[in-house]
């Protein structure tokens, strides 16, 4: 079997990162939308300072764009899960800002963080003895999420691993933060604050966006707003109305005209009860469209929210447009946006707004983002 030329290979990633922008589906970020959500943590939370997580290419709206925003607005603090994430925002940003990096330091990249004056959030012991105060850290400690962090039983030894360090942080992450009344959230606070008095010296941080909103003895010296910034309140009911800063829209391909008792799509899960006007849509699950939004999601054109028909499929939606005059082939129908709540969409799909932003911004073609 022949193998592959390097130069192949490099065409094949080039085709790869392109191919998004073949599809007619297209997410429109807006970074003042992403900025205005940021102010509104600042009000919520006034006593503490307000970072934002700019992870995972911003949640998929791009950390460049989105850092550079936020940073010009007053941001000092970002979060991102990598290093690697952390070097693509230092880069935009220039110096300044603290980066912080959620993982933390692993053997290959330990001893690369001074010269971008970034900063390791330290995971485990092991990770304490791998840093070997280089420099400033954070430390996670587990609280009861039971994911990364210095457990219970660990925290004596990791004091004294720590004394005399540049420790700039110490925090932990709510398990259950989408819910305000969960009694886990009580838990955990308790045992930050007794875990925290162990590194008296270092600033602390509990709540990302849905620890923000269950009130301010969850807010300390530092929050971390990250879904909250992109438009969702990140609680399971009664989020509050933040910016829109992605819009997704696909163009109507087809209109017809269907009699009653037609079928839609595939399964023919929809029948027609009496005359309709339908739309068929450049839009599917290839694009991050949800296949579980299938008879459940909608759209917003010319003032209406016309339902889809039937299953959602790789490339195509059908949606009803009775009485809809805007309904032409070439008009752009809306699927996430001002005027479909990005809390909404993902109640709808029975998922995570995280994972709706996220697949659509892996999938759909972008377009410049708006200031």
């Amino acid at each position: 079997m022949k193998e592959s030329s390097p130069a192949s290979h490099q065409q094949q990633r080039k085709d790869s990162v392109d191919a998004p922008r073949s599809r007619l589906a297209r997410l429109t970020v807006n970074h003042a939308a992403i900025v205005e959500n940021w102010r509104f943590f600042k009000q919520r939370a006034p006593s503490a300072a307000v970072s934002a997580v700019v992870k995972a290419d911003s949640y998929g709206l791009g950390s460049v764009g989105a850092s550079r925003a936020l940073a010009q607005a007053g941001a000092r603090v970002f979060f991102t899960a990598t290093f690697g994430e952390a070097l693509l925002v230092r880069k935009a940003l220039g110096e300044g800002p603290q980066i912080f990096v959620l993982n933390g330091p692993s053997e290959e990249d330990a001893e690369q963080y001074a010269a971008p004056k970034l900063t390791p959030i330290l995971n485990s012991l092991a990770q304490i003895k791998l840093w070997n105060a280089r420099g400033p850290a954070g430390l996670h400690i587990d609280t009861g999420m039971n994911r990364l962090g210095i457990g219970p039983e660990e925290l004596a030894q990791a004091a004294v691993a720590l004394k005399g360090a540049a420790l700039a942080l110490v925090m932990s992450h709510l398990a259950c933060a989408s819910d305000v009344k969960s009694e886990m959230n009580a838990v955990q606070l308790r045992r930050f604050v007794d875990a925290a008095t162990l590194f008296p010296k270092a600033l602390r941080s509990l709540a990302s966006t849905g620890g923000v909103l269950i009130g301010p003895d969850y807010h300390f010296d530092l929050v971390r707003p990250g879904i909250g910034l992109y438009g969702s309140g990140g609680l399971d009911a009664d989020n509050p109305p933040l910016a829109a800063a992605a819009t997704v829209e696909a163009p109507i391909v087809q209109v017809r005209d269907v009699e009653q008792g037609e079928t839609f799509g595939y399964g023919a899960t929809f029948t027609a009860p009496q005359k309709m006007r339908s739309a068929t849509v450049a839009i599917g699950y290839a694009d991050g469209y949800l296949r579980s939004l299938s008879g459940r999601g909608y759209g917003f054109l010319g003032g209406a929210r016309p339902p889809i028909l039937g299953r959602v499929s790789m490339d195509l939606i059908i949606i009803d447009v009775t009485g809809c005059a805007e309904a032409q082939p070439g008009a752009m129908v809306e699927f996430l946006g001002p005027n479909v709540r990005l809390d909404d969409l993902a109640a709808l799909a029975g998922t995570a707004p995280y994972e709706i932003l996220t697949t659509f911004a892996g999938t759909v073609r972008k377009t410049g983002a708006r200031a």
